[in-house]
């Protein structure tokens, strides 16, 4: 493997040229991924380190769906406990300590809960039974080292702990560790990954239908979203990734045995850190599931709810509604009420749940089904986020199946990500990195945490161009070289691509990356040669498309929000 890998514009060229070759060479992929999230990432890594010659398409960019709106959380799940899911629970923990420890620590790490409890003497005996065995489970995994045990805290000092929380609110809580992720950077890091393994990644490239010879499906038609052009993808096996498009892919395919997704929206809010004190997060009951409170940087993550949509599924919208719902159940334990003037950014995804008999959306299953629909294709629904490496492998098996040759089992386990090896000590020497760069450590943390040990090559750029040491305006976090980065190394094609993904300013900072945009637009054009005019246009796109979803936050109900945010179409290149 080489020391590093670009989803830069060339490499992007390059697997274009070998995907288009597959139309017309008679060579065929071994297996083409369609779709780019968490679980199509996977599946590409997964698929081409057992050797295979593998493909991934993406219609949009790089985790743009549900894979970049997650609760940023990499969990057990801690309350499927409760529906006595032990098995789910488990692998969930295993797979939580195989990317602390070994796939990707530069981007997983350890963050406290408490729990808090209302009952002064059925509760804790209940909540803390529950917290044991999932430590217990963790341990059993075998990949439990580093995670603290639970702990159990008096009402003092859980307000130690929590000086916000109200006094009343409690009796005392439980504290429990589980662990975060920045989850659009996960995806991306699958991708490079699997893209530095061999495999042709290319974003922007949207599948409009598929090939068939007799009932097998044998390729795929795609579309360059970036210039209208298309063109086929033969290959021996197609994997179907799409989540909440699931029904519509295949759709394209067959009407009969399919699985069915139902969709479920789930909104966030991020508010400043400095809006209530607390050292931990919170895990907080309603009446429908559970809400968290999230540690993230200088900010909260306040999440989640868990209502049917069947609207745009591309820009799912947070209505009023939904805002303030999430506002009053967190109000209900603190001291100081968040305000609607208090949130900084919100975003909304949409779950890919399995379609069940039961109509609350919150009760169905998170576990994943793989089916094969007809020869050619294999489709991959459900699951949770924590357990996509489960998923791709198992989804892989079932497309290796049909391949006439012997193909070895699955290694992800202990395959890392690039920026994993040489983290540890990366970060042990930050301080002269930061020395050696000219920079304040705490820029190297910064970037040791969203890069690894590939954060020396964001210094380099710095080294090479001193003006890309300076903050994006309006998001000191991020830094100029961030946006030369994600263009020549993270295929952002987009000003959308790098203020929503592979940096967080859109929802991270208070104009949401207004005063930003045209910064970003000014160091993106000239690596991928826009003219002044799309240049300009990148940057109205994106104004217009915060004014849009700011509108749709105001809006009553679904319908309302829906055709607010749809009023701004999506970025297309000019002709």
């Amino acid at each position: 493997m080489s020391t590093t890998a670009a989803l830069s514009p060339e490499s992007r060229s390059r697997a274009l040229s070998a995907l288009r070759e597959t139309g017309r060479s008679g060579h065929e992929l071994d297996i083409l991924i369609v779709g780019g999230g968490v679980v199509g990432a996977g599946a590409a890594l997964d698929a081409v380190t057992r050797g295979l010659d593998v493909g991934i398409v993406e219609a949009r960019d790089w985790s743009s769906g549900t894979s970049s709106r997650s609760s940023k959380l990499i969990h057990g799940g801690l309350r499927y406990l409760e529906m006595l899911d032990f098995g789910l629970v488990r692998e969930a923990l295993q797979e939580r300590g195989l990317l602390l420890q070994r796939i990707a620590p530069h981007l997983v790490r350890p963050v406290p809960f408490l729990y808090p409890l209302t009952k002064r003497f059925v509760e804790r005996p209940y909540v803390g039974a529950g917290v044991a065995l999932y430590d217990a489970l963790s341990v059993a995994t075998g990949h439990g080292r580093g995670m603290p045990f639970h702990k159990h805290l008096s009402r003092h000092s859980t307000l130690r702990a929590a000086p916000s929380l109200k006094k009343e609110a409690l009796v005392g809580s439980v504290r429990y560790y589980d662990a975060q992720v920045d989850d659009a950077r996960l995806v991306v890091n699958l991708v490079r990954t699997a893209a530095d393994y061999g495999a042709h990644a290319a974003n922007r490239l949207k599948v409009v239908n598929f090939l068939r010879e007799g009932e097998r499906v044998v390729g795929a038609r795609v579309q360059d979203q970036e210039d209208g052009a298309e063109f086929d993808i033969r290959a021996r096996q197609i994997v179907n990734a799409t989540g909440v498009w699931t029904d519509e892919t295949q759709a394209m395919v067959t009407g009969r045995g399919q699985l069915k997704v139902r969709v479920s929206k789930g909104i966030h809010l991020v508010v400043p850190r400095d809006r209530f004190q607390s050292t931990v997060g919170l895990i907080l009951r309603t009446e429908k599931s559970v809400l968290f409170v999230i540690p993230w940087g200088r900010h909260w993550i306040i999440g989640t709810t868990d209502t049917d949509w069947n609207l745009d599924k591309v820009h799912p919208a947070a209505t009023a509604k939904d805002i303030d719902y999430l506002l009053d159940h967190v109000n209900e334990v603190l001291t100081t009420p968040l305000t609607r003037e208090d949130v900084e950014g919100v975003y909304a995804g949409l779950r890919p749940l399995l379609a069940g008999e039961n109509d609350s959306t919150a009760k169905l299953s998170r576990e994943h089904v793989v089916a094969h629909p007809v020869p050619g294709l294999v489709v991959v629904a459900g699951g949770k986020y924590t357990t996509y490496r489960i998923m791709a492998r198992d989804a892989v098996d079932e497309a290796v199946r049909a391949l006439d040759e012997r193909v070895p089992p699955s290694c992800t386990e202990s395959v890392p990500l690039l920026g994993a090896p040489g983290f540890k000590a990366k970060w042990n020497k930050r301080s002269r990195l930061a020395s050696r760069a000219g920079v304040h450590v705490a820029r190297v943390e910064h970037l040791l945490n969203r890069y690894g040990s590939l954060a020396e090559e964001v210094l380099a750029l710095i080294a090479s161009d001193p003006e890309l040491a300076e903050p994006l305006p309006g998001a000191d976090d991020y830094l100029r070289a961030e946006v030369v980065y994600a263009v020549t190394h993270e295929g952002a094609r987009h000003v959308d691509d790098v203020l929503t993904r592979r940096t967080r300013i859109s929802i991270e900072a208070w104009d949401r990356g207004v005063s930003a945009a045209p910064i970003v637009a000014d160091l993106m054009a000239p690596l991928l040669g826009w003219s002044p005019e799309q240049q300009e246009r990148e940057t109205k796109y994106y104004l217009a498309r915060v004014e849009a979803e700011r509108l749709s936050q105001e809006q009553p109900d679904d319908a309302a929000a829906d055709s607010a945010r749809m009023a701004v179409e999506d970025i297309v290149p000019l002709a």
